[in-house]
Parts: structure tokens; C-alpha cells; sequence
């Protein structure tokens, strides 16, 4: 006797969250991969000296990649509710709002530069920040119920 599968619908907001939970995974794990990450001899655990460029073009560093990673799996597992999904998208919007900010204050060559950013980074950030916040607004948005009065 067959019984039918339960299919897990998820919300729009949720698919969202999911959907840019795994691309940061992926981010994570491909700034570990020698060749889609140029100069990887290069990569250090942080600072600016990390001479390892994600795709040849966004500087990254172990702590970089790892805070990818951990964003992918927040991302994940905050997609199982819409609440948690869209707490993710504008929170961790905001989070990359402020990396922008930081990014654009502190000099690339400067100590303070631990992440480590570059200016194609700042504006990725700042990409990031746009769309994570306008699809948890926007998805994010409770349906108005009318009463049938």
C-alpha cells in the first residue's frame, strides 16, 4: 500500500533565505578551493595580507570564508520558519550593511582590516545588504486578513 508524501511547502520568504543560505555556503566552501581561489598559497587566517582572491576578484581570508559558512548555515536553518527566514534576510541584511559601511572607512591596507575587504567586497556587501533586506521586507510581509463581517 502506497501512502502519499507529505511535500514540505515553504513560504516565499523561506525560499529566499534558503536559496541565499547555500549560495553562502558555496562562497564558503569555493574560498577553500585552490584555482576558483587565485593566489590561495596566500590566504591567511585574517588580515589584510591575505593575497588570496575568491573568483580572482573578492579578497578572502580563512576568517572570511568561515563567516561565509557560518551565514549559509544560519541562512539553512532559519528558512524552516518564515519568522526565522525573515529575521535572517533583514538581520543579516543589516549585518552586511554595516560591513559596507566599515569596509568603505577603513583603509584596505590598514591594520583594522581584519575581514579582509577590497573594494569589489564593499560594493558586493552593499549588493548583499539591498536585496537580503528588500526580500525579508517584502517577502517577509504578513497577509492582511478581512473578517467576513
Amino acid at each position: 500500500m502506497d501512502t502519499p508524501r507529505s511535500r514540505t511547502t515553504r513560504s516565499p520568504v523561506q525560499l529566499a533565505a534558503l536559496v541565499i543560505g547555500v549560495v553562502f555556503l558555496v562562497a564558503g566552501v569555493l574560498g577553500f578551493i585552490p584555482g576558483i581561489t587565485t593566489d590561495y598559497g596566500d590566504l591567511r587566517f585574517a588580515g589584510h595580507g591575505s593575497g588570496a582572491h575568491l573568483l580572482g576578484v573578492f579578497q578572502v581570508s580563512i576568517l572570511h570564508n568561515v563567516v561565509h559558512l557560518l551565514f549559509g548555515v544560519a541562512g539553512v536553518l532559519l528558512a524552516r520558519t518564515s519568522a526565522g527566514a525573515r529575521n535572517f534576510l533583514i538581520a543579516g541584511g543589516a549585518i552586511y550593511l554595516l560591513l559596507w559601511i566599515y569596509g568603505m572607512l577603513v583603509g584596505h591596507d590598514s591594520p583594522a582590516n581584519f575581514v579582509p575587504v577590497n573594494a569589489a567586497d564593499n560594493w558586493l556587501h552593499l549588493g548583499l545588504a539591498a536585496v537580503m533586506i528588500a526580500l525579508g521586507l517584502v517577502l517577509g510581509r504578513r497577509p492582511v486578513t478581512t473578517s467576513g463581517h
